[in-house]
């Protein structure tokens, strides 16, 4: 433990070391790293990350690549997977409401690494609807859940992170030019939400909203047969959608704060 003026206590009152472990394991959730680029990343010195480093990867919490890279090691996928359940079973009464509203299916999903992973869903009650299953991971260039919470990324992320993932064409309707892609972003922080426009899946419309004032990039969604998700729907479902983030960023980051 580094000890110093602080005596080992971090600014929040926590301890200092486990301040500075997360904080390495939250730089590794954007991939690979080497210990320089984790210092130029954190702002700690060498011998500092290396100590912790060295810890993490002893636990599995941290893995070393051949190529002396570090990534997230297999012991964080069961603590994800937990966290996930918990949250989706959380913020199911909300979802629950939310379909009770709109008559549509309802889901929540989070930004995971350079993907979106579903983490609860509430069924709509008609026999046609949309059904993406719970863990299922997508991109986040064709998908409204993936537009909202790219959203509130800087340009040079976004860019980077379509880099790494390439922008595939799920429909003739997916955008695949990342500047394209850009300016819909900026579409949608000046309107509040995003829509999926058969972008993933032909005949089928999505909107969606980030939940705010939660510690991971979270949003919910609403989606169902473009027959039914009208564009005049979708003026009637946003409002009630915005609503529903609200309370269940409200829901969420209370839960978490106990």
């Amino acid at each position: 433990m580094v000890m110093g003026a602080t005596n080992g206590i971090g600014r929040s009152g926590g301890v200092q070391s486990l301040d500075r472990a997360f904080a390495l394991l939250e730089h590794l959730a954007d991939g690979d790293l080497a210990l320089s680029e984790l210092a130029v990343r954190s702002g700690l010195p060498l011998p500092t990350i290396h100590r912790i480093v060295r810890t993490l990867v002893a636990s599995g919490y941290v893995r070393q690549l051949p190529s002396r890279r570090y990534g997230l090691g297999p012991r964080l996928i069961g603590l994800g997977e937990a966290a996930s359940r918990m949250l989706g079973s959380w913020a199911q009464p909300q979802l629950a409401a939310l379909v009770d509203a709109v008559g549509e299916t309802a889901n929540m999903a989070m930004l995971d690494g350079d993907a979106v992973v579903y983490v609860a869903q509430a069924p709509s009650r008609h026999s046609m609807r949309m059904f993406t299953e719970v863990g299922r991971r997508v991109p986040v260039h064709c998908t409204g859940v993936g537009k909202a919470l790219i959203a509130g990324l800087p340009e040079p992320a976004v860019r980077a992170l379509l880099a790494r993932t390439g922008m595939a064409a799920q429909t003739p309707h997916t955008i695949t030019d990342p500047d394209a892609l850009l300016r819909e972003l900026e579409r949608i922080r000046r309107q509040g939400h995003a829509v999926d426009d058969a972008e993933q899946e032909l005949g089928v419309r999505c909107v969606a909203v980030a939940v705010p004032g939660v510690p991971s990039p979270t949003a919910v969604s609403v989606s169902g047969p473009e027959s039914r998700v009208t564009w005049a729907a979708v003026e009637q479902i946003t409002p009630v959608l915005h609503a529903a983030a609200q309370a269940l960023g409200t829901e969420l980051s209370g839960r978490v704060a106990r």
